[in-house]
């Protein structure tokens, strides 16, 4: 079965872990005020409770190629343990499988530049700090 797909151009937020309710609210008001559009399509099914990497890869390279997407950020329990709630970003095309982190602040420049294909994965994985998570881009 074939991962939820957006109907515009926002980006696929997945919950992968459902011990804490209180965190993924938490985690969708930081997104959600991280901007004032909306980046995020909300997906909270527990059919995906505890999935990793390789399964989520798995059931998207199930689908019709024009059903599949290209990337997605997921809300492992990593996340959800975090206080910065940082979402895992997850490359489905070009490098399938490849991750960073990325905080709620960040996450619009990302979402909006992977949805408009301004940019692609690989610009953001390869910026990130040596803890694997996107902070921005030094401008100096």
């Amino acid at each position: 079965m074939p991962l939820p797909q957006p109907d515009d151009l926002t980006s696929l937020v997945l919950r992968t872990d459902f011990k804490d309710d209180v965190a993924w609210h938490a985690l969708r008001a930081a997104l959600d005020a991280a901007d004032e559009y909306p980046h995020a399509t909300y997906v909270s099914n527990p059919r995906f409770d505890g999935m990793g990497v390789q399964p989520l890869l798995d059931e998207e390279a199930s689908a019709k190629e024009e059903d599949q997407i290209s990337y997605l950020f997921v809300a492992d329990s990593t996340t959800m343990k975090d206080p910065v709630h940082a979402l895992l970003a997850v490359d489905l095309w070009d490098e399938p499988g490849r991750t960073f982190r990325v905080p709620p602040q960040w996450f619009p420049d990302v979402s909006a530049n992977l949805s408009l294909g301004n940019m692609n994965f690989a610009e953001f994985a390869d910026a990130t700090d040596g803890a694997g998570t996107f902070r921005g881009f030094d401008e100096s």
